[in-house]
């Protein structure tokens, strides 16, 4: 019984439009879950995997035109333009409603409409939302049940009359022409035609937890960032939580399921969430935070039992894999996981060896799977209450310029920092090596309003509680590199020695040094016991060159001109003080030349 009467009615505007053969219900259960496989299984639609290695697992193909985000057919829908910001793709309600709501006329003749209560975060939390989301695609239901809380669950927290964020997908045609995937901020709507690929489809990742809750968390007063969940706990069993954020391919699911080098020594990594976290200010003046997803939708290439042995372990079983390869024993492969099978078909189901010339699995290729199957899951993973933030990490990949980490002044310095968040691009990513790319807070793909707002809103949160309550910043940063391009930093479960010195900031313990660009360790604050690098490779990783830095602030400059007078004047103030002090750090150097 759906006792919601503004959900009942959309439902059935929807189904006016759309015209399925049947509309269903989705509560959540294990018995809808096994019915939904087996029929995708008798179409075709899943293919299954060997269930003694992986009980529980399935393989889906999806279309080679849809395999990935599509970024330039994502809008965020505002009267303004302007509204919108620079970095994001504008189109506005009345073009949308033009342009693509007739595309939904009919799209699901002939198919199952499916209805699909879920909730974002943990049951009875009040920082969780509510969504609805309408799909064509069994597919779609399958894993919104793993990245989600699904079903009655969500009925029971919308209540007669509670909020809920609007979803309807269709994957249409599959045609790229008539591929949309649109934003209402103020409406809380979101419309999704075109595509079954994940985060086009999967209407609860990035499309709501994301793109319309920072809009909502503008207007609430609270955060919703692109950003992992973790707790590092020492050998008394005091946990310390941080939430970091860092651009593709730069290791966050890596770092946010970490197995420390030092569990000998007592050390354990908890892990909350991989992707989103929602923060808000608690009642004692500091940051709590939750991961609003119930599952993990991570990239599969390069995990491996040497990146991630926590991730291999999760997805084991009950996992749905897309788009990668599968051997003749139908068990899942993909470049990186282990030495190649001698025989396999590839993500498109075409016979692969060694020697072809394509990659085996495709490079976006994925996995689903349920959080609570991670080893290292924290137990307050469905606190409702969620985890007391004490640091946040800004990251990216830098060859040459960035330290291995360093600590901002405070609040607003910490919000410049990740404001300037830049990334070098890999091969396997564009094409081009070494581009630099800006990624704000790693949401410049993902902000739903003008990014020139959204750093004031940062601001603002540290406004509005004292100094000493709030997380401290620090930017890292596990890619510098020699001459030749070798990684100096080992990374990885090292990792662990970087996050202690950051531990012992936040505690009022570790010891630190002036550079222009932020507090650096001392050369003997990051415990090297047990690891061969030589002090000569410890001050490379820290070096800041002036001059380098120099050179920085002009792409910083030019990023920043583009938001205009929405710009955050103590941004540009941090800017000026930086060049200052750079200018400064120049000037002995200048005065000592011949």
């Amino acid at each position: 019984m759906i006792r919601h009467a503004g959900l009942k009615s959309w439902v059935d505007e929807v189904a006016a439009t759309t015209q399925p053969d049947q509309i269903e219900w989705c509560d959540g259960s294990e018995a809808e879950y096994r019915r939904l496989i087996d029929g995708m299984l008798k179409t075709g639609t899943l293919i299954e995997l060997n269930q003694e290695t992986h009980p529980g697992c399935y393989l889906h193909r999806s279309h080679p035109s849809d395999v990935a985000r599509t970024e330039h057919l994502t809008f965020i829908c505002t009267e303004s333009r302007e509204d919108a910001g620079p970095t994001n793709n504008w189109m506005s309600p009345a073009e949308a409603r033009q342009r693509v709501w007739p595309l939904f006329q009919g799209a699901m003749r002939g198919r199952t409409m499916y209805v699909v209560p879920y909730l974002m975060g943990p049951v009875g939390s009040p920082m969780s939302k509510v969504g609805v989301e309408i799909t064509d695609s069994p597919y779609v239901v399958v894993n919104m049940r793993t990245m989600t809380r699904m079903g009655q669950v969500a009925l029971e927290h919308l209540g007669s009359d509670g909020f809920f964020v609007k979803g309807l997908h269709s994957i249409g045609d599959l045609s790229p022409e008539r591929r949309f995937i649109c934003h209402f901020p103020k409406e809380r709507e979101i419309w999704s035609v075109g595509s079954g690929y994940g985060g086009n489809a999967l209407l609860g990742k990035k499309c709501f937890a994301l793109r319309i809750a920072s809009a909502m968390g503008r207007d609430e007063g609270w955060l919703a960032e692109h950003m992992l969940l973790m707790g590092v706990e020492d050998p008394r069993g005091e946990i310390t939580y941080l939430a970091a954020a860092f651009p593709s391919a730069c290791g966050k699911t890596n770092l946010a399921m970490m197995v420390p080098s030092l569990q000998d020594r007592g050390y354990r990594v908890h892990t909350v969430g991989d992707d989103i976290a929602w923060m808000r200010l608690g009642e004692d003046g500091r940051f709590w935070a939750i991961n609003p997803e119930s599952g993990f939708f991570g990239v599969a290439p390069g995990t491996s039992e040497k990146t991630n042995p926590n991730a291999l372990a999760t997805i084991r079983r009950n996992t749905i894999f897309t788009n990668v390869a599968m051997s003749r024993d139908r068990q899942p492969w993909w470049e990186g996981l282990s030495e190649p099978p001698a025989e396999a078909l590839d993500w498109q189901g075409r016979p692969w060896t060694p020697a072809s010339p394509t990659k085996a699995a495709h490079p976006n290729s994925r996995f689903t799977a349920p959080a609570v199957q991670c080893p290292s899951i924290s137990k307050e993973f469905d606190s409702p209450r969620g985890v007391p933030i004490s640091a946040i990490l800004f990251g990216g990949r830098r060859a040459r310029l960035a330290p291995l980490v360093v600590e901002a002044r405070g609040w607003q310095h910490g919000v410049f920092l990740g404001a300037t968040m830049a990334s070098e691009t890999t091969a396997a990513a564009t094409g081009e090596v070494g581009v630099v790319r800006n990624d704000p807070m790693a949401m410049l793909p993902f902000c739903g309003y003008h990014m020139g707002d959204y750093f004031a809103h940062w601001l603002d949160m540290g406004r509005r509680t004292a100094p000493e309550k709030l997380p401290r910043i620090f930017q890292v940063n596990w890619f510098r590199t020699d001459e030749q391009g070798r990684f100096l930093w080992p990374g990885f479960g090292e990792n662990i020695r970087v996050l202690l010195w950051i531990i012992d900031r936040v505690r009022g313990r570790g010891e630190a040094v002036e550079s222009p660009i932020g507090l650096l360790p001392t050369r003997n604050a990051i415990d090297l016991r047990g690891l061969d690098l030589p002090p000569s490779v410890m001050d490379k990783l820290l070096h800041v060159e002036p001059a380098d830095w120099l050179e920085e602030t002009e792409r910083q400059r030019a990023f920043f001109q583009r938001f205009g007078d929405r710009m955050p004047k103590a941004l540009w103030q941090e800017h000026a003080a930086l060049r200052e002090r750079l200018l400064a750090a120049l000037r002995p150097a200048q005065s000592a030349a011949p």
